[in-house]
Formats: C-alpha cells, structure tokens, sequence
C-alpha cells in the first residue's frame, strides 16, 4: 500500500449552513504536488437503517429531496448527535421516521459516497424485531412509509422513484449479509 501523501496545507475556501469545503496542499511520495478539495464533514456522523419487517419486506420512506426536486424511495436515515452511540441514533431515527422501533440492531458498515472528494460517510444498520413506536421527529412534512419486497432487490432498484446511491448499496450488501449471517 502505498504512503498516504503529506498535507502541506489546508484552509477553508467556503462555507455554508450545511456545508464546508477545504482546499489542501498535498506532497505525494513521489514528490509531485498537487492542490485537492474536498467536503468536509460535520457533526459525529450519519446513520442509515435497512429496516426488515418480520415477514421480510424492508421499510422504506418516500420524501421530497431538493438535490432532485422530487420525491424519491428510500431508506430511512439521519444525523448522529453530539455524545449519541451509533445503535441509539439509528433507533430514534427510525422511530422519527418510520413509526418503527427495532429490538436488533446491528451495524454492517461505513460507506462513503465519493471519498475523492467528500470526507462525509454513514453508517449502514440493520434493524430487526421492529414493533410500532413513533418520536416526533424535524421533518417539514409527513414521511410516507413504504413496506417493499425485498426477496427481489433487482426489481426494487430498477425503479424510477428508488435511485439514491447510499440506500441501493446499503440494500445490496445488507441481503448479501443476511444470506451470509441469517
């Protein structure tokens, strides 16, 4: 594995509400230099539930999202808080946004959408042994929930309404889990 490359530098170049991007000075081992960007992260983290009901349908949600100006399918998902565990986060989460509570719950694994350029990542749970139980949560609308099959994943993500990247690789590797783990 090769050396990680040498930070020489590093300021901020933007900032929003959501939002900071750094740039960074870099020195490969090689010595080449090189200026990259990135989006920093904010807060301790995410978390994202696939939720699997006891007849084995996966929860879902359909809410609006202003990077596509639609409504999309989903999986259900949010921030982690200051001195938050991970499993308790993703179980308020749930409940904020489902209705569902989960007995088990279990983390898979932390993905990163585009670490080239993006230091955010989440955390992908699995929920299990969900029984009804809602928080309010800070929503600006009602959440719809969308029980779906999940014994055929293809045919879910083909779907139109379903093309978030974080919820299709979290719905692929929590199958390929469950076949694996039971």
């Amino acid at each position: 594995m090769p050396r990680k490359p040498e930070i020489l530098k590093r300021h901020t170049v933007a900032r929003s509400r959501l939002f900071r991007a750094d740039e960074l000075l870099l020195r490969f081992s090689n010595g080449e230099e090189r200026v990259y960007e990135k989006l920093c992260a904010g807060g301790p983290g995410a978390v994202l539930m696939v939720p699997i009901l006891d007849d084995g349908r996966v929860v879902m949600i359909r809410e609006y999202a202003a990077g596509i100006d639609d409504y999309h399918l989903a999986l259900p998902k949010g921030a982690v808080d200051r001195g938050e565990e991970i499993l308790d986060a993703a179980n308020r989460e749930l409940k904020e946004e489902t209705g569902y509570g989960a007995r088990d719950l279990r983390f898979l694994k932390r993905m990163h959408l585009s670490p080239a350029y993006m230091e955010h990542g989440i955390n992908v749970i699995l929920a299990r042994g969900l029984y009804p139980e809602s928080l309010e949560g800070d929503e600006p609308e009602p959440i719809e929930v969308v029980p779906v099959a999940f014994d055929d994943l293809l045919e879910l993500v083909i779907q139109d309404e379903v093309c978030e990247g974080r919820s299709i690789a979290a719905l692929f590797y929590a199958k390929a889990w469950l076949e694996k783990h039971g």
